[in-house]
C-alpha cells in the first residue's frame, strides 16, 4: 500500500502543478501590464508638454478603461456624481438633454421636456460636434457634458449635425432643470399620461395622475395613453413600479450578468391601477433603456397596444459603485430581458402599431358633395333625424368630443386616442 501511495501523490502533484503554473503566469502577465502602465505613467508625467498632476492622470486613465467598454460606462469624479445624484432626485443644472457618446460625437437621446434644450429645437439622433466653436471630438462624455453645464444664464453655441441637412448652430441659454416626470391631462374621456424619465418622483406622480383622471372623468373613462416618446429612461426600480401599476401578475422584466447566479426575475404584484381599461403607449427612437422595460412588459402581457417607432434599443442595467471620497463608477453589469425572453439591446421595441409623426393637412374639396338626401324624391327615414327608434336612441349615441389643440397637431397622439375610441365603442357594441 505504501508503494502505491507514492505514484499517486506524484500524479496528484503532475496535476496541480501545471495549474499552479498557469495562475502564475497569469500574475506576471498581470505584473508586465501594470509595470506598463507604470512606464507611461511616469514619461507622461515628466515629458508632457504641459504639466499634469497625478490626480488627473489617474482620472483619465481611470474614465478610459471604462469609457471604452461600451458606450454607457463611466467614471464619475465627486462633482458629476453628485450631480448624477441631484439628477435622479429630479431637479440638475444645465440645458436639459440626454446624451450618449458615438463616433466620438455627442448624441442626443432625447431633449427633455419643458427645457431649453427642447424649446431650442433640440431633436432626438442629432449629433453635437463643437461647443462655443471648440470640437467634442477626442473628449470623453463626462467632459462634454462638464462643458454643456454651467452658471444659469449664461449661452452656450451647440453645432448640431443632423440627418438630411447641413450642420447648423444652435444657441442654449442654461438654466435650472426641474425636471416633473408625469404630467397629465383628459383627451376626449380618454386619459393622456406623459412620462418624461424615470426619477424617484416618477410611481408617486403616475398614481396621481391616474387618481386625478378618474375623479375628472369617472365612469365616461374609456382608456389611457401612456406617452413615452423620447422618454431616456432612468431608475431600474421606477420602470418596474410603473409596469406593475397595470400588470397584476408574471414576470416584469429579468435581468442576466456575467455570473448566473446573479440573475434577478422581478415578478408584478397584484391590483391594476387601470381596473382593466384599454391602454396604448406610445414609443419612438428617443425612448430608451427604462422606457423600453415598460413598453416591452407590457407588450409581452398584452396589457396594452404599443404604438409608434421602433425604440432606441438600450438593453443593458448600470450599476453606480460609490469609490469614496472620490467619486463613483457606473459600469455595465447586466442585460435586461422582456418577460417572454427578448433582449432588446440594440434592436429595440417594435411597436406593434407603426405610426410614424406626421402633420395633418385638410384636403381641399371642389364642393359640396352630394347624398342621398339630397336627391329629389329621397325617402324619409323612417325614425327621424338619428335613424335610431327612441327606445335604442341612448345606447346607439357615440359621443365625438374635440381634442385639445395639441393632440390635433400630434398625429401619433391623434391615432392612439382614435384606437382608444374604437375599441371603447367595440366593448359598448360587445357588451349589449
Amino acid at each position: 500500500m505504501r508503494k502505491l501511495q507514492i505514484p499517486v501523490l506524484l500524479a496528484a502533484f503532475l496535476i496541480i502543478l501545471p495549474t499552479m503554473s498557469s495562475a502564475q503566469e497569469d500574475r506576471s502577465e498581470t505584473y508586465r501590464q501594470l509595470k506598463l502602465f507604470s512606464d507611461v505613467f511616469e514619461r507622461v508625467r515628466a515629458d508632457y508638454v504641459e504639466e499634469v498632476t497625478d490626480e488627473q492622470l489617474i482620472e483619465f486613465a481611470i474614465q478610459g478603461m471604462l469609457s471604452t467598454l461600451d458606450p454607457h460606462s463611466s467614471y464619475l469624479n465627486a462633482d458629476s456624481f453628485g450631480d448624477m445624484r441631484v439628477q435622479t432626485k429630479g431637479e440638475f443644472g444645465g440645458l436639459g438633454i440626454e446624451v450618449t457618446m458615438e463616433n466620438g460625437f455627442v448624441k442626443v437621446v432625447s431633449p427633455i421636456d419643458d427645457t431649453p434644450a427642447a424649446r431650442a429645437g433640440v431633436e432626438p439622433g442629432d449629433f453635437i460636434t463643437h461647443l462655443d466653436g471648440e470640437a467634442i471630438l477626442g473628449l470623453s462624455l463626462n467632459e462634454a457634458v462638464d462643458k454643456m453645464r454651467g452658471p444659469v444664464n449664461t449661452d452656450l453655441r451647440l453645432t448640431i449635425r443632423r440627418e438630411g441637412s447641413e450642420p447648423f448652430d444652435l444657441t442654449i441659454t442654461r438654466d435650472i432643470i426641474k425636471i416633473r416626470s408625469v404630467r397629465n391631462r383628459v383627451e376626449d374621456n380618454v386619459g393622456y399620461i406623459r412620462i418624461t424619465t424615470f426619477n424617484q418622483q416618477t410611481t408617486p406622480g403616475l398614481k396621481k395622475a391616474i387618481e386625478d383622471i378618474k375623479a375628472e372623468l369617472g365612469s365616461e373613462l374609456k382608456g389611457f395613453v401612456i406617452d413615452l416618446r423620447n422618454n431616456p429612461g432612468g431608475l431600474l426600480d421606477q420602470a418596474i413600479d410603473v409596469s406593475d401599476a397595470f400588470i397584476s401578475q408574471g414576470e416584469i422584466v429579468s435581468t442576466r450578468g456575467r455570473v448566473v447566479d446573479d440573475s434577478q426575475r422581478f415578478n408584478a404584484k397584484d391590483g391594476d391601477l387601470a381596473e382593466g381599461l384599454p391602454i396604448v403607449v406610445l414609443i419612438n427612437g428617443g425612448s430608451a433603456s427604462a422606457s423600453e422595460i415598460v413598453a416591452g412588459a407590457l407588450q409581452d402581457h398584452r396589457r396594452a397596444i404599443i404604438m409608434g417607432t421602433r425604440s432606441f434599443g438600450k438593453g443593458s442595467v448600470q450599476t453606480i459603485i460609490p469609490l469614496g471620497l472620490n467619486g463613483a463608477m457606473r459600469l455595465t453589469t447586466a442585460r435586461y430581458f422582456t418577460p417572454s425572453g427578448r433582449s432588446i439591446q440594440a434592436l429595440g421595441i417594435d411597436p406593434d402599431i407603426v405610426v410614424e409623426a406626421a402633420t395633418i393637412e385638410q384636403q381641399e374639396t371642389t364642393g359640396p358633395g352630394r347624398r342621398e338626401a339630397d336627391l329629389r324624391g329621397a325617402l324619409d327615414n323612417p325614425n327621424g333625424e338619428n335613424g335610431l327608434d327612441s327606445e335604442d336612441a341612448t345606447d346607439g349615441e357615440v359621443e365625438a368630443n374635440a381634442l385639445s389643440e395639441a393632440a390635433e397637431q400630434d398625429y401619433q397622439l391623434a391615432r392612439a386616442v382614435d384606437l382608444l375610441r374604437g375599441l371603447a365603442l367595440y366593448n359598448r357594441r360587445v357588451v349589449n
